[in-house]
């Protein structure tokens, strides 16, 4: 093994565990994380991707392993969302704010966009550990969720898998580096989203006047037919 120096101050938490248990470790810390355990999955499978640029572990089986473990656990947290969290939900709720009103929202969002939230929920902390729980909890079909958790699964450990293997120690480097531009990075993500929402509801209102429009000529033509 590298010695500690060598090694970046992120892995210093999963090192230990990563040394003892391998590939068991990989699939169990992946695994718990997707089911809503606050757990460092992904740290973990960067580290291990790591020690695969070293020799210690072979890439393959890294990604692999934690392919499945993101893919069960995440099922594990649809079918908790599906058996008991509405009605957690209903319960417990309104202490945190989510009453049934705003659940029905949720619900509607996702049979609008849920598969795209799927896919990307991934690469956001708190929604990787929470998307499965959420997608049981409105509702999602099953076999739905099932394809785009795994696209988006196969994306997230074929991403940081691939960058930390070729890179190994460099990526804490370059992330250090990336912190020097990241309210650049900010000021940019706000300016996208602040301008496609921006986009978006002027498409409502253009939508909305259109229709509006229409159903005065209709209203206006009927008179016209029914003399005719």
């Amino acid at each position: 093994m590298p010695p500690p120096d060598d090694l970046p101050s992120f892995l210093h938490s999963v090192a230990p565990i990563l040394d003892r248990w391998g590939y068991l470790a990989v699939a169990g810390v992946i695994g718990v994380e997707s089911f809503g355990v606050p757990a460092p999955g992904q740290t973990i499978m960067v580290a291990a991707a790591i020690y695969s640029s070293w020799g210690r572990l072979d890439i393959f089986a890294v990604a692999a392993i934690s392919f499945v473990a993101a893919v069960l656990g995440d099922n594990v947290g649809y079918w908790i969302g599906v058996r008991g969290g509405r009605r957690a939900v209903h319960r417990f709720g309104k202490y945190i704010f989510i009453t049934p009103a705003r659940l029905e929202r949720a619900e509607k969002f996702f049979a609008r966009r849920g598969n795209r939230i799927v896919v990307v929920a991934r690469f956001i902390d708190g929604l990787r550990q929470l998307n499965g729980v959420i997608a049981g909890i409105t509702a999602m079909p099953w076999r739905t969720f099932l394809l785009y958790n795994a696209i988006g699964a196969a994306l997230w450990v074929g991403w940081w898998t691939t960058i930390a293997y070729l890179l190994g120690t460099h990526l804490v480097e370059i992330i250090e580096r990336a912190e020097e531009y990241k309210f650049w990075a900010i000021g940019a993500i706000v300016i996208a989203v602040g301008t496609y929402i921006w986009l978006h509801l002027r498409h409502i209102r253009k939508r909305r006047a259109r229709q509006a429009a229409e159903a005065a000529e209709a209203a206006a033509c009927e008179p016209e037919d029914v003399q005719a």
